[in-house]
């Protein structure tokens, strides 16, 4: 029976009340198992819920930071402070939001996190007013309600950065700044003054966010740095922005092996410098797919090469697949398209990919996962 039908349980505590409690409790299991796995912690609503940083996230920003003191600017629910706690010896949480300011500062106390501070006001407010210099600032900002479609501009976030950061930059050396993982990096950079590093982070080859570190007066090469936090490893791979789009690589047809590099490198575009790093072949400028007569240790998907054939329906019909795992890189059809055309379902030990050579000529790349 649903909670909401039951009979009151808790004496002042609606039945909708619990309901919530615990359908963001139920959310919480694998995002932040601390969190779940600890009495007596109030949970806000879903929504606060899905916006905040799952715990790995927020320990690996935290690794980025170092000092005294921090203060974060948009609190939320507290999951980034509270990591950050771990690293600072001071860490204040701004939310305007004063409820969900009180279930951050209750909760800290049930962790056991007596280093973060809570004030329920305007973070950026709160730093205009305030006369201390701290080790770094952190910023969250969220796309404002009235904007439609997918951002890509500081200016169309709350706070807007661009408008505030020579400020943020009289009380601060270091910002770290999180943004979506749909943001345009390039644009990004160009919005925002000094930024020294980005790094991309994907967990469980999905990106969840990016993060800009701003340093103030910074005019040295951007370095990009990308990381996959897998369940038992954690897969870098790093370059200089400037270096990019210079770089020598080879281009050929596939050879042995192939890789697909994972997501946070996709995204971080760095196409030139993971072939000229690791030494291997790109098969065409645009399909980011790379290939090798031996078998390497690579930060993607590997897989040997079975066929190599030119995409043609007799091609597909030698194959005599009717389930296979399809990816498509710089191909004119979709996977779904191509699954329909030849009924092909999708799943079972076979790859096939879908994409172009160097003469752009359409192939078919079948392969197993290593």
């Amino acid at each position: 029976m649903s909670v909401l039908l039951q009979k009151p349980i808790f004496e002042g505590i609606t039945q909708k009340e619990l309901a919530e409690q615990l359908e963001a409790r139920k959310k919480c299991q694998d995002k932040l198992p601390s969190w779940f796995n600890s009495k007596n912690i109030y949970y806000p609503n879903k929504l606060n819920i899905e916006q905040t940083s799952s715990e790995q996230t927020a320990h690996y920003k935290a690794q980025i930071v170092g000092g005294k003191t921090l203060i974060d600017l948009t609190g939320g629910y507290g999951v980034d402070s509270y990591f950050f706690a771990s690293k600072m010896a001071r860490v204040l949480h701004c939310e305007i939001n004063s409820e969900l300011s009180e279930i951050a500062r209750y909760n800290f106390e049930v962790l056991g996190q007596k280093n973060v501070e809570c004030f329920a006001e305007d973070g950026i407010e709160f730093l205009k007013n305030s006369t201390q210099h701290f080790d770094w600032v952190f910023v969250d900002p969220s796309r404002r309600n009235d904007k439609k479609g997918k951002v890509f501009l500081w200016e169309d976030c709350l706070p807007n950065l661009p408008e505030n950061l020579t400020m943020i930059f009289e009380k601060t050396d270091k910002v770290l700044v999180k943004a979506s993982p749909i943001f345009d990096i390039a644009q990004g950079i160009k919005e925002l003054q000094c930024t020294k590093e980005v790094h991309v982070v994907a967990v469980n080859n999905e990106v969840k966010e990016l993060l800009f570190v701003l340093e103030k007066g910074f005019e040295g090469e951007i370095q990009i740095k990308t990381v996959n936090l897998l369940p038992h490893q954690e897969d870098h791979f790093n370059f200089i922005l400037a270096k990019e789009s210079s770089l020598e690589i080879d281009y050929g047809a596939p050879q042995e092996y192939v890789y697909e590099p994972n997501a946070a490198i996709l995204k971080s575009g760095g196409f030139r410098s993971v072939a000229a790093f690791y030494k291997v072949t790109k098969l065409h400028p645009h399909s980011h797919l790379y290939t090798s007569l031996e078998k390497i240790d690579f930060p993607g998907r590997i897989f040997k090469i079975e066929q190599v054939l030119p995409y043609t329906k007799k091609s597909i019909k030698s194959l005599g697949l009717t389930k296979a795992n399809i990816t498509t890189r710089n191909f004119p059809m979709t996977v779904a398209d191509i699954r329909k055309k030849f009924k092909i379902k999708d799943g079972g030990e076979h790859y096939l990919f879908f994409t172009k050579n160097t003469n752009d000529s359409l192939l078919i790349v079948s392969c197993k996962k290593v």
